[in-house]
């Protein structure tokens, strides 16, 4: 069992090497003899930090050297185990140029451009703390995803860490994460330890331990930081680790929300949970909503095992045209209830940390669309708080991105400027405003949520110019891996998910109403976290949260169980993980990708095109850059 202290210490080093390269492309502050550099910048931090005017001198000028808008402070001698947390949390040599990049801070002071922070103050109060300066480091980036960047300023104090504010600190950078994020660490403490008492675990189990304690000097040593604690940081880490991590646990219950705060949150649940979740359906219908087959079967019966709100849903299939659906279907009430904190409220923040994770698809969307044109105006429908159309700027510079969205996301895109036009309602109802005007209508993982994919497909053609382009990706039902996975396959997404349409129904969809498919991209679409969400759905059904407003407030058996439950779902969502990313690869080559993407022209208007016979298209044409 040895081997298994030495693959931890493998991966330590691996893991300080990487830690090392990042914090190695930091750049130091030069000095600067122009006194007007810093006319146009201002400093934004806690009251108890004060920023010599030379530094804010400086990095006014290193903004309008380097086209910034501003700039994170990260003093020289920042504590070692401050600076690896700091490498944890920001890929340093791609954060600016990452749009979607997560907005984080050394938590000391900020200069920033005037403009940019006019447009921030309107909605942002100073920030008074460490939790404060969380807040506008994610604001920051937002508003200026291309603009943003660290820099070392050499003169900069230390502002003293408030460890008891620990816990709340970490649960306002990994909101929901952070539990996990303390369970893999206390799960590290204990194996080390083990490792260096167990005889048989030697002499790996000790140089594993041994590797966690040189971490920082490795780390920091040559890099343009010079921590001031780093013999101490070295000699000292497990013990200082153990104590800090104690220390957090408790910070982070003490920060969730108060009970008067989770009383109001349960009081506007109380009038549609004292009813049966059975009144937020519709009543079934008996026939399919593509072709009216009336052959009808159960596909499957699930809860929801997302939010973990009351209810079942059910999935059925039609045997004429395999079209899978949810009957009954949510009705106006229950699209409300289910999609109430998802997307915004309790859950916005974590859903925008879950959009902006990975740009990888957005980018392969605006690509394959540049491979066949260049368009001047694009609406992006379904956008949210527009990450997409961030992304897609630097493929296609010179194309105006306009959004549309039910809720408040769509204006928040807007102020970030990451749209330059919202549009705020349902798409089949604002069509008629629209006629004629985009180039390009996309619809990325929106179909699927709509009460009828004909109507919002007939606005689509409505609102493009003659010859425009539609974009569609979707989950594809027709995917092995849901099969395998069974209820626990994320794209069942129940109850969000009212429609799955396979390749053929969606071709026939899109002859029916105009449009003629150019490109069809499976393995190119594929999203590989399909391993990772089931063992989150599964350990999340075996213990639901217990901080929800929409649940049985929890005794303290049933707190105490989810920690264990979730504390053992910790190597289970890492290997997850692993398969996601060890059968991308094949996947994409071999095929049962969990997403299709079709590319369509409107060829002809709706009254003159023929239905045809449906075919089967499996051709993938590769996007060029």
């Amino acid at each position: 069992m040895s081997w298994f202290w030495a693959v931890l210490a493998a991966v330590l080093l691996f893991d300080v090497v990487r830690l090392r390269g990042r914090l190695a492309k930091l750049v130091p502050l030069s000095h600067h003899d122009a006194p007007d550099a810093s006319a146009t910048a201002r400093v934004v931090a806690p009251p108890d930090q004060t920023i010599p005017a030379d530094i804010v001198r400086d990095v006014g000028e290193h903004l309008r050297s380097n086209g910034l808008q501003a700039v994170d402070l990260v003093p020289r001698n920042l504590p070692a185990l401050r600076a690896m947390a700091l490498a944890h949390l920001v890929d340093v040599p791609h954060y600016r140029s990452n749009r979607l990049a997560h907005g984080y801070t050394s938590g000391h002071a900020f200069v920033v451009e005037q403009s940019l922070l006019a447009k921030i103050q309107k909605h942002m109060q100073p920030p008074a703390d460490a939790i404060g300066m969380i807040a506008w480091a994610k604001e920051l980036k937002r508003h200026a995803p291309v603009g943003m960047d660290m820099v070392v300023a050499p003169g900069l104090t230390v502002a003293p860490e408030q460890v008891r504010a620990r816990g709340s600190v970490m649960r306002a950078v990994l909101g929901s994460s952070t539990p996990g994020v303390l369970a893999v660490q206390g799960l590290l403490y204990v194996i080390l330890l083990v490792g260096a008492i167990l005889p048989h675990a030697r002499p790996w189990g000790w140089l594993a331990l041994l590797v966690f304690h040189l971490q920082p000097a490795f780390a920091t040593v040559g890099t343009p930081l010079r921590p001031r604690d780093l013999a101490i940081a070295t000699l000292l880490r497990l013990p200082i680790e153990l104590r800090d991590w104690l220390v957090t646990i408790a910070g982070a219950r003490a920060s969730k929300p108060s009970a008067e705060q989770s009383m109001a949150l349960r009081r506007s649940y109380e009038p549609v949970l004292a009813n049966p979740p059975e009144q937020l359906l519709e009543a079934r219908r008996d026939s399919c909503p593509l072709c009216h087959g009336t052959r009808l079967r159960k596909h499957m019966n699930v809860p929801d095992l997302l939010q973990h709100k009351p209810g079942r849903f059910t999935l059925e299939r039609c045997r004429d045209c395999g079209h899978i659906f949810q009957n009954p279907r949510l009705s106006i009430a229950g699209l409300d209830f289910y999609y109430k904190d998802f997307y915004d409220g309790l859950g916005e923040e974590g859903m925008d940390f879950v959009f902006g994770y990975s740009d990888a698809s957005y980018v392969g969307r605006a690509k394959l669309l540049a491979s066949h044109a260049l368009p001047e105006r694009w609406l992006d429908v379904g956008a949210g708080h527009g990450h997409f159309c961030c992304v897609a700027r630097d493929i296609l510079p010179n194309t105006s991105f306009d959004g549309l969205d039910l809720t408040h996301s769509i204006e928040t895109a807007q102020q970030r400027g990451w749209i330059d036009r919202a549009w705020k309602g349902l798409f089949p109802e604002l069509a008629s405003q629209l006629t004629s005007t985009y180039d390009v209508v996309s619809m990325h993982h929106y179909l699927e949520h709509t009460l009828d994919p004909r109507a919002e497909i007939a606005a689509a053609h409505t609102a493009l110019r003659e010859h425009g382009w539609l974009l569609i990706e979707v989950p594809d039902p027709q995917s092995p891996l849901g099969r395998l996975l069974g209820r626990y396959w994320i794209p069942w997404f129940q109850p969000q998910h009212q429609h799955f349409l396979s390749v053929a129904n969606a071709e026939r969809l899109l002859r029916e109403h105009g449009f003629e498919p150019v490109t069809w991209q499976r393995g190119e679409a594929h999203q590989p976290v399909d391993f990772l969400f089931a063992a989150m759905m599964f350990f999340g059904r075996l213990a639901p949260p217990t901080d929800v407003p929409w649940r049985p407030a929890a005794s303290w058996p049933l707190r105490a169980w989810s920690t264990v439950v979730w504390t053992i779902a910790v190597p289970f969502l890492v290997v997850g993980r692993v398969l996601d990313a060890a059968l991308e690869p094949l996947v994409r080559r071999l095929g049962g990708s969990n997403t299709y993407r079709v590319l369509a022209r409107k060829s002809l208007p709706r009254s003159m095109h023929a239905v045809p016979r449906v075919s089967h298209p499996v051709a993938v044409e590769q996007p060029t850059a």
